[in-house]
């Protein structure tokens, strides 16, 4: 808030003051200090006159009205009164001995209050001056009291009580507090039903600890509130709303509480507003707002929403803190008073009141200050302080005027400091509603009339400086009036828009409107003008008075704005309280001019648009300043730089308004910019509806439609705007309007035109008859070929005739050939044949002849039908295999049905493609079910199925009846069915695929009921009740364990509930009854729940129970699976698992090289198998055995003897095979040391030399990829893979070993060697190499 003024006096200094606004006008504030008078200022902080006491004032208040200010002061009996009104003071004698202490006016009647320091009170009546003292009403000084709308008076002492009287000042109540009262106010508390007793609620701050609440009706039945010890002191509380009151504690605290009976005592608000202390609290109902100050600050809230704090003000010189505060009651100004003596005044709220010419604004600051300022033009903005507080503000190109009442104050705008010049004041004949202003003249409307007079003095001279309308009374009181550079318009309570010529003073138009005409907004050429009328309906009138109304034009709105950036664009918004509404006028479209709303924008609250200039809205504030608001209309105007960004969606809304606001080019930008395929036709669309030729040529080339591009360039000379806008709206395909806009141009022959191109041959022929009846019988011959092709021959020969010229030989030919065609269509065949005969063309008796053949199969039929009728079925037989009609073979089976001879009747009916009957007959007649159920398979035939269904029924086959009842959709018949003979599997089978969750329901209930529970699962998981198949599949007795395990695992897998998947594991694990299940299973229920980590794990644990029962190929193909798994779903693969894998790979290739003779490379693997022989506890001393035996063949002498040592181990020893141990034994007793050198090859990563079977490279430490054929490291230049499996291995090895093995030695999947091809890539091996290199 603006501080308008201060008030400091010297004999204030250093003291706190009592101040006192002017109760409902706010015009005057009535001081006092320490020294013996009563300053009165007026509301510019202009001294007004002083009340001079004999002793220090202690008390003043205004009456209800504002007229009079009564006062009392020290050391005097006197009650002071000033009549604001006349400014006159005046005293009478309170009769009172002691002194007085209190003073207060009543809020409904001319009744004083006053209180002296020994508790006596005189009630005063100003009307009557009747005085009614009353002695003793307390027994100590009255300190505070208020009165209540029931003219209540409340009081509260020093003695600790409260009074309550009426008005003759009898005691109505009176109650006895905890401790002293300050601050007594009458409300209305917040209750379910609204009490009618008015104010009966008492409030009253005791001790300052506790605000104490009570009804006048009940004084002893109170409500106390107290709080928290560190909000201090209550200074001051006051009542809000529907019963909220707002507390200022003195440690700085603001809180807010309700009254109503269910959260009394709750603190629906708290802030701690100030740091150290808290002086006083304001509320003003007016503005909505709440006010504290404390320390050297004030701040303002919003009471609709308390944490909004709207204002801050710093008071930094107030050093030694700040005093009272206090509103207006129109909350315009609040006053705050400080310890060290002085009062500020500060502007809360500001009428909106402003104006605009062109783009220049003229607006109110300030109460007595008027901004005029022009942004779009950079001009710096000029303050002009003003005499009077205006009610209207006008500002045209040159000047400002401002006024209240009758009177105008007029100011010119002028270049020099400060920028403005005072003109002069005139006092017109009436109050002034409203004043519009331009370059020369004034228009005042006061009374219904308005006053256009010349502004400067220049023209002082002339006579017809000045003009009264409405000239002519009849046409009723002016309502609202404008002033654009040229004309004045106004609009009258009976419907009349004016528009005036201003320069010689005479109307040039008027037009009619059946309702009052409240506003009138032109824009800034004055050749269009929007009213709202008495209705609040909203119209554009047009320069030749054309009047259309505005579409979705809201009531609420109040006025309108025209866009200022482009004259002629026709672009204005319509406003009211919180939106904005865009409407552009589209002047030139090929439908004629219309009005169209672009879309809205929000306005926040409280704001007022003044000017709109290209999608910017410039509002005024109510607090004196100006805010700009973008146009959501025009949002494509902000967003060319991050048009790329933006979602297709909102690219195309920015499209569409651009083209609403008729903005090509801008469009243009956008579609260039990120257009769609879509986006361009609407471009190209709009152009052809605004006629905007040039430019739909230049869009539809950009986007590639090269046949409008021709299209348009073939129109692009023509004037007639009428024959344009038909040729446009035909390419839009809107015929109808095309053809209006044809017939109503120079050239109305092309509507003719465009229907025959369009093969609308009726409204052609319509045409024709208006235009050019010449063309008659050429469209008569083109209609009647379109009528021949679609069947139609009784017209077509109607225009074939009609098409006859006489004159034009080959069109005649024409004409006579399709007459030719029809005659025989029709039958009448003598005449279409002597016409073909006649006619010179080869080909029309080609055609004869063809229509001819084809209605001999129509003679067929028609003999056949008629051999019927005389019921001659032997001829009818005979004709059969020529007739096409199914309808007399249809016949011919019922009678021979009706004969007994059911074989024809079947081939009968079979050739009418009447299944039913066929299928009846197969089965009732024929006992043929093998040819019946054929049919019914082919035809999907309902009823046939439901006859077969019934047909097995008979013979008690339940399985295919309910097979058929199925067929024949008849579901809960073969429901039935199966429950009474316990085929449900079957039925359960059957319906399949084609089942309904219903389906599947009913069928798991009956196993239910059965106790069959695997079934019962299988039916729940189907129709998804994942948690009652889980607990069949549970009770499922152990033969079946297996099945009903594998299933409850899948119905986990698909239900993905945590429940379910505990319950199984549990199960799994024998928690519920004691048996733990199979490793085996929970794998596959990890599997199933896609935690491939877990599954890992178990398969892990799996191989290695498998593996130590000596079950290896199990092993191997757990780990296998589990690892081509996680491959699969790229996860990487534990190090144990990826090692054990290969060694028991390396173990199950042992038998295949020593099978196929290959000893070294046997003895290789088992030298790795027996150095991980812990592995393999189940068969130590075979594999050792077999280890020694294969190393001794294979000239691996050294580690022959290596395993031979281990094997003379004590616990090992007894168990060799007794065949093998006496060599075994030789072999460790004569050592040969001798062994075959292992052989070399580089490592696929580094290319470092290492032995062929190690898999860790001693030089880059990777861990190397093996061959699945042989178990040794892979090398680039060798490198295959399996196709299935993808595990890799060395081509020459791998063919060689393909040469006697039939499947990969990894998956056991079928293989040759024509499925394996050689890897040459290196740059393949290298991604192969990676991939290994990451899951090891």
């Amino acid at each position: 808030p603006q501080n308008v003024f201060i008030l400091a006096d010297k004999a204030w200094a250093g003291s706190s003051l009592l101040y006192k606004w002017q109760k409902s006008l706010g015009n005057y504030i009535a001081v006092a200090g320490q020294d013996n008078s009563v300053k009165i200022f007026d509301r510019h902080g202009h001294k007004w006159t002083e009340l001079n006491l004999p002793g220090r004032c202690v008390g003043m208040d205004w009456d209800k009205d504002g007229d009079i200010l009564a006062v009392i002061a020290a050391k005097s009996s006197s009650i002071y009164l000033w009549d604001a009104s006349v400014n006159k003071t005046s005293q009478i004698d309170s009769g009172m001995r002691d002194q007085m202490s209190f003073i207060l006016w009543s809020k409904t009647g001319p009744l004083l209050a006053v209180g002296t320091v020994k508790g006596n009170l005189l009630i005063y009546n100003q009307q009557t001056s009747r005085k009614i003292p009353v002695l003793g009403k307390h027994t100590k000084k009255i300190t505070c009291g208020c009165w209540s709308i029931q003219n209540l008076l409340a009081l509260g002492s020093d003695d600790n009580t409260v009074s309550i009287s009426n008005h003759e000042g009898d005691t109505v109540r009176q109650t006895t507090l905890r401790g002293e009262p300050a601050e007594i106010y009458f409300s209305v508390m917040k209750t379910d039903e609204r009490s009618s007793q008015g104010e009966s609620t008492v409030s009253v701050s005791v001790d300052k600890k506790i605000l104490m609440l009570f009804s006048i009706n009940d004084p002893d039945n109170r409500i106390e509130l107290t709080f928290q010890r560190r909000y201090g002191n209550i200074v001051s509380y006051r009542w809000y709303g529907d019963g909220y009151i707002l507390i200022g504690f003195s440690h700085g605290y603001f809180v807010v509480i309700s009254t109503h009976i269910r959260e009394i005592g709750e603190e629906l608000y708290q802030a701690h507003n100030h740091k150290d202390s808290l002086n006083s609290v304001a509320i003003s109902p007016a503005l909505n707002k709440a006010a504290s100050c404390g320390d050297n600050s004030i701040k303002i809230h919003e009471l609709s929403e308390l944490k909004d704090i709207s204002h801050v003000v710093r008071l930094d010189d107030e050093t030694k803190g700040l005093d009272q505060l206090s509103w207006t009651d129109d909350g315009q100004l609040l006053a705050v008073s400080t310890q060290k003596g002085t009062l500020h005044v500060f502007l809360t709220k500001l009428p909106i009141l402003g104006g605009c010419y062109g783009t220049r604004l003229a607006y109110l600051t300030s109460l007595l200050e008027v901004t005029v300022s022009n942004q779009v033009e950079r001009e710096s903005p000029v303050a002009i302080q003003v005499e009077v507080e205006p009610t209207f503000i006008a500002v045209g190109p040159y000047h400002v005027a401002v006024g209240m009442n009758n009177r105008a104050w007029f100011y010119a705008l002028i270049d020099q400091e400060p920028g403005f010049k005072k003109l002069k004041d005139i006092e017109y004949l009436g109050t002034i509603a409203s004043m519009c202003l331009n370059s020369d003249y004034a228009a005042a409307l006061f009374e219904g009339k308005v006053q256009l007079h010349i502004v400067s003095y220049l023209y002082q001279e002339e006579k017809k400086q000045m003009k009264l309308f409405p000239d002519d009374d009849r046409k009723g009181r002016i309502l609202c009036h404008a002033l654009t550079a040229d004309f004045l318009y106004y609009g009258t309570d009976s419907g009349h828009v004016v528009c005036v010529l201003v320069e010689d003073l005479e109307t040039v138009s008027s037009y009619s409107h059946p309702v009052g005409v409240r506003k009138v907004f032109p824009d800034q050429n004055g050749t269009r003008l929007v009213f709202i009328d008495g209705k609040n309906c909203g119209f554009l009138l047009s320069p030749a008075n054309s009047c259309c109304e505005l579409p979705n034009f809201s009531p609420t709105i109040t006025g309108v704005l025209w866009d200022n950036w482009h004259a002629d664009r026709g672009v204005f918004v319509a406003y009211d309280d919180d939106k904005i509404y865009t409407y552009a006028l589209h002047k030139t479209t090929i439908y004629g001019p219309r009005v169209v709303l672009v879309g809205t924008t929000a306005l926040l609250f409280a704001q007022k648009p003044l000017l709109l200039y290209n999608g910017e809205l410039t509002c005024q504030t109510a607090s004196g300043n100006t805010s700009e608001v973008a146009l959501s209309t025009h949002s494509f105007l902000k967003q060319s730089a991050s048009t790329l960004t933006d979602s297709q969606l909102e690219h195309s809304k920015q499209l569409a308004q651009a083209l609403m606001l008729k903005r090509f080019h801008e469009a243009l930008d956008l579609c260039k910019a990120a257009g769609s395929d879509a986006d361009w036709a609407e471009l190209g669309k709009a152009c052809l509806i605004h006629m905007e030729v040039e430019l739909a040529i230049q869009v539809y080339r950009m986007s590639g439609n090269v046949g409008m591009v021709l299209s348009l360039q073939g129109i692009l000379g023509i004037e007639d705007v009428n024959l344009l806008a038909g040729h446009l709206a035909m390419f839009l395909g809107d015929y109808n309007l095309a053809q209006d806009l044809y017939l109503s141009s120079n050239c109305p022959i092309s509507a003719l035109e465009m229907r025959r191109d369009l093969l609308q041959w009726d409204s052609a022929l319509m045409l024709a008859k208006r235009l050019a009846e010449d063309q008659i019988p050429f469209i008569s011959k083109e209609y009647a070929v379109h009528l021949e092709f679609i069947g139609d021959y009784v017209n077509a020969l109607a225009h074939y005739e009609k098409g006859m010229t006489h004159n034009n030989k080959d069109h005649d030919e024409a004409c006579q050939g399709g007459i030719a065609r029809m005659c025989i269509r029709m039958g009448d065949i003598r005449r279409g044949s002597s016409q073909a005969i006649q006619h010179p063309s080869r080909v029309l008796k080609k055609e004869c002849g063809a229509i001819l053949e084809s209605m001999k199969v129509e003679y067929y039929d028609k003999a056949a039908s008629v051999y019927i009728r005389c019921k001659n079925w032997a001829k009818v037989g005979e004709l059969l295999p020529h007739v096409s009609s199914p309808k007399i073979h249809l016949q011919y089976a019922k009678a021979k049905e009706a004969d007994g001879k059911y074989k024809e009747a079947a081939q009968a009916y079979e050739s009418a493609k009447d299944w039913d009957n066929m299928i009846r007959v197969l089965l009732d007649h024929l006992n043929n079910p093998e040819d019946a159920v054929r049919i019914v398979r082919e035809t999907e035939s309902i009823d046939g199925a439901k006859m077969v269904a019934r047909f097995f029924l008979r013979l008690n086959d339940y399985g295919s009846a309910i097979h058929f009842l199925v067929l024949s959709q008849c579901n809960d018949e073969a429901f039935q069915l199966a429950q009474q003979h316990g085929q449900m599997e079957v039925y359960a089978d059957i319906i399949g695929p084609e089942a309904t969750q219903e389906d599947y329901q009913s069928i798991a209930l009956y196993f239910e009921g059965e106790k069959k529970h695997l079934q019962a699962g299988k039916f729940f998981q189907k129709c998804g009740q994942y948690s009652r198949a889980l607990k069949h599949f549970l009770k499922c007795p152990n033969t079946d364990d297996n099945l009903a395990v594998e299933m409850a695992i899948e119905t986990v897998g698909q239900a993905k509930d945590v429940n379910l998947t505990n319950q199984l594991i549990d199960y799994l694990m024998g928690e519920t009854d004691g048996m733990p299940k199979d490793a085996k299973y929970l794998f596959r229920l990890y599997m199933a729940l896609q935690q491939y980590r877990e599954a890992a794990r178990t398969a892990i644990i799996i191989a290695r129970e498998e593996q130590c029962a000596g079950n290896y190929r199990n092993a191997h193909d757990v780990l296998f699976s589990m690892y081509t798994e996680l491959q699969a779903q790229k996860i990487k693969i534990p190090a144990e698992m990826a090692t054990n894998l290969m060694i028991l790979h390396s173990y199950l290739l042992v038998k295949i090289h020593v099978k196929r003779g290959d000893h070294l490379k046997g003895a290789r693997m088992l030298i790795r198998v027996s150095n991980n022989i812990s592995k393999f506890p189940a068969h130590v001393v075979p594999i050792l055995t077999s280890a020694v035996i294969e190393c001794h063949r294979a000239g691996l002498k050294n580690s022959a003897f290596g395993f031979a040592a281990m094997l003379m181990r004590p616990e090992y020893r007894n168990e060799i095979d007794p065949k093998y141990r006496k060599k075994i034994e030789a072999m460790v007793r004569r050592p040969d040391m001798s062994e075959l050198e292992e052989e070399t090859a580089p490592c696929p990563f580094c290319g470092f030399q290492l032995p062929q079977n190690e898999l860790l490279c001693m030089s880059c430490k990777n861990n190397l990829p093996y061959c699945i054929a042989t178990g040794r490291h892979m090398l680039k230049e060798d490198w295959s893979m399996c196709p299935h499996c993808k595990f890799p291995a060395l081509y020459s090895e791998f063919i060689l070993l393909l040469e006697t093995e039939t499947v990969c030695p990894m998956c056991s999947e079928t293989l040759s060697v024509q499925h394996v091809k050689k890897i040459p890539d290196s740059a393949d091996c290298n991604t192969a190499c990676h991939r290994e290199q990451l899951h090891h």
